[in-house]
């Protein structure tokens, strides 16, 4: 499996004017590995990861799946959105079964993966239950594996643990990447939590707000499971805030997202 990302740009008109949030963006990203975008709100991680989905299309460039061009969603890539995306009205068990009876699984297969993919997330017993019976951190668990019934080649995540409050936000990146290390599907990850990016990542993309511009792709070459007060890890994340102080000052004027993220490297600093 690679997926090439090749010289991609995306514009939008506003106002009649024409506003560039991607040019000419390209890396590789290999089988198995655990890549994420960071950066400043406006640089265009979001909308990269959605055009990989196939969610929107390129201004120009292309993304290369296996060789194959996207252009549009397929079973070969799953989405976790922020939001954990369930659907109410179904059970867990029947969240978990729809993508693989939208991809036409035979019944038995169905039924095994199922089997397979609660043992993994260690959600046995709970197949009858509705999402507003559960909480967040079983919603999310639940929306990794859901992205994952399918078997896709790679996995995209927009912010996966961005609704979860600071207290259990560390205990879920445990468990995400207990999760990911027993299927190891590639991933692609969208964050603006500096810990989250390194603590879970193989590389770490670091995106300016201009034109999301790449200042740097950094190799995270630590053990896993990984130990937040290992010198090295320390030392990681202050070359990275180094980095994102950087990407921050491209921009002309703070955004929302802007504060948001000097936020997280200032709780980083403080850990």
């Amino acid at each position: 499996m690679e997926l090439q990302i090749e010289n991609v740009s995306k514009a939008f008109i506003n106002d009649g004017n024409n506003h560039i949030v991607l040019g000419d963006v390209s890396f590789t990203v290999d089988e198995g590995q655990f890549v994420t975008l960071l950066g400043p709100s406006g640089c265009g991680k979001t909308t990269l990861l959605t055009i990989i989905a196939g969610f929107q299309s390129v201004s120009g460039g292309r993304v290369l799946l296996n060789g194959r061009q996207v252009t549009r969603p397929g079973p070969d890539r799953g989405f976790v959105f922020q939001n954990y995306a369930l659907f109410p009205w179904m059970t867990v068990r029947d969240n978990i079964l729809y993508p693989m009876k939208m991809s036409r699984v035979p019944a038995q297969e169905r039924e095994q993966r199922l089997q397979e993919l609660l043992a993994m997330a260690q959600l046995e017993g709970k197949e009858k239950l509705y999402p507003h019976q559960l909480s967040g951190g079983m919603k999310q668990r639940i929306a990794f594996i859901r992205a994952l019934a399918g078997k896709p080649e790679v996995l995209l995540m927009d912010e996966p643990l961005g609704a979860i409050d600071f207290q259990m936000r560390q205990i879920l990146q445990e468990e995400l990447e207990a999760l990911w290390l027993r299927d190891k599907t590639t991933v692609v990850m969208v964050t603006h939590d500096v810990d989250e990016a390194i603590y879970l990542s193989d590389r770490i993309i670091v995106m300016s707000a201009r034109k999301g511009k790449i200042l740097e792709d950094m190799p995270v070459e630590l053990p896993r499971p990984r130990n937040r007060k290992n010198p090295k890890y320390v030392r990681s994340k202050e070359h990275l805030m180094d980095i994102l102080k950087v990407a921050i000052n491209t921009q002309p004027e703070q955004t929302e997202g802007v504060r948001k993220l000097q936020l997280a490297c200032q709780k980083t600093a403080s850990q």
